[in-house]
Order: C-alpha cells, then structure tokens, then sequence
C-alpha cells in the first residue's frame, strides 16, 4: 500500500527517456523524473522514494527527503503569500500549501512557523498552524523515564510549551530548563510524568542520571576555572540564573559539582567565588 506524503520502498518497472516508473500498487506506475534517478539504478531494484504530488496534482515521486512528512510538525519558512494561503519552503520543488483557513493567524513572508502536515479532504498535502485541531487529543501510552522527540514550542508563565513525537502537546517546567531553548527547534527528551487530567511532563535530561551528569559538570567547572586564571565569581549562594548562564545547568546540579570538587581537594570556596587549590 502506497503511503501518501512517506518515503516508500518501490520497485523500478520501466525505464523511459525521462525518467523510471515505480510499482505504485493501486496508484498504477508512479514516474520518478531523471533528475531524482540514482547513479547506476535498474529495472527491478528498489529505491527509497518520497511520494507526493506535482504542480498539477498529479502523483509523483522523489529521491529527496523533506523537511516534515505527513502527519509530522515542522518549523518552515514562508517563500510567498497569495489570496489561497501562504506557502512554505519544504525541501521539495513543489511548495507546502497552507490555506487561509489552516493559518492560526495570517502568516507574513519570510516568516518561519510551526506546522503540522496533512492530507486535506481531497487528499492533497496541505500544512496547518493550527495545532490544537491537528494534535491528537487521545490517551497516552508514554510512562516516565521513555525517551521522546520533543519539538520547542512558545514559552508559558509555567515554562515551555513541546510537541511530544509529532503528536501531543508537552511542558518542560522553567525549573528543569537549564539552557537556551530555540523556538522550532527539535531535540530528544524524556518523559517526567504523565498526570491524571493527561498532561505530560518533559525533561531534557535522562533521569536517575544526576551522578553522571554532575561529574561532567565538575570537568566543565575545572576547566573553566583553567582558562579564567583559576577564579570564578561563583559559589554555593550564586544566583541560580547566573549558575545557568555560565554552565547552563540547576543550581541544585552546581553545589553537588562543587562540593565534589571541594572534598577532593581541588578547589575552595570563598564568599566571593571558587579557586584552585
């Protein structure tokens, strides 16, 4: 069964001056145009190939991976605005759709935006800013400690906003976010808790790790002790804000890397700051 807007493993039936044509199953022959053909490829083999459709909303197929697929969330550019919507730079030749309607509110050029990838009514690829209709409202099946792809949404008075595995919205609490976090951008996570009313909890860091987290920490520490000439204007009653600007993590995390360094001999600490010893 083809899989509209997925990268497919197709078998090559045909070879024509202009291209390959692919065993599209229900959809007959799908062309693969010559500048999508790789090196070398033959009748009979099977490439991986990424199935959407043209300008003229014929199916089509290419060897190019795009930014987003169907059913995943991207942060794209807006290439031009026109009265049907706004369209985004995807990675293919045909740009990504998103109609006025699925517009959150009136995308701008040269504007990046979340989105969510989908098929329309018709069945056409479309794309929408729209995504508390487009993510799925359904029961979780996550348990704490799963490790998760987290995509950074808008930031709350609670902490930030994520889009868990392309599905379900996520917050990662101000208190367990120790490093700038970059709007659209993705990165793994891990599930905190899952709450009774359904709202789901991330961090960025794998828990029950700490001990090996505050050990790279201390290295860290030592290392920017090194190169500042052996005194740092930080200590156990630093500000927690400064503590995450120089090391992008808790104060919490902090103390314990001290307080190892201390106990080995390596540093002290003083009201004004830490040394080497």
């Amino acid at each position: 069964m083809i899989k509209i807007g997925q990268m497919n493993a197709l078998r090559v039936v045909k070879e024509v001056s202009f291209g390959l044509y692919l065993d599209g199953d229900d959809w007959g022959d799908i062309l693969l145009p010559n500048k999508y053909v790789p090196e070398g490829t033959q009748v009979s083999d099977i490439i991986d190939v990424f199935i959407y459709f043209d300008s003229d909303d014929k199916i089509i197929a290419t060897t190019l991976r795009p930014r987003a697929k169907v059913g995943s969330c991207a942060f794209l550019k807006v290439i031009d605005v026109n009265p049907v919507g706004a369209f985004l730079d995807w990675g293919l030749d045909k740009d990504l759709l998103v109609p006025k309607p699925e517009q959150r509110r009136p995308m701008e050029k040269d504007k990046s935006y979340l989105v969510y990838v989908k098929q329309d009514n018709q069945g056409r690829i479309i794309a929408s800013s729209k995504l508390d209709y487009c993510l799925d409202k359904s029961a979780v099946t996550y348990k704490a400690g799963d490790e998760v792809s987290v995509l950074i949404a808008e930031s709350t008075e609670l902490g930030n906003k994520v889009i868990i595995n392309d599905s379900h919205w996520g917050l990662i609490h101000t208190s367990d976010i120790f490093t700038a976090l970059s709007y659209g951008k993705r990165m793994p996570g891990y599930i905190k808790t899952v709450r009774e009313d359904g709202k789901i909890d991330v961090v960025l860091r794998k828990m029950g790790q700490d001990s090996d987290t505050i050990r790279e920490l201390a290295k860290r520490i030592m290392l920017a002790l090194q190169k500042a000439d052996g005194f740092l204007p930080l200590h156990d009653k630093s500000d927690s804000l400064d503590i995450m600007h120089a090391f992008g993590d808790s104060k919490k995390r902090f103390k314990s890397a001290i307080g190892h360094l201390y106990k080995q001999g390596e540093i002290t600490i003083a009201s004004d700051g830490i040394r080497l010893k």
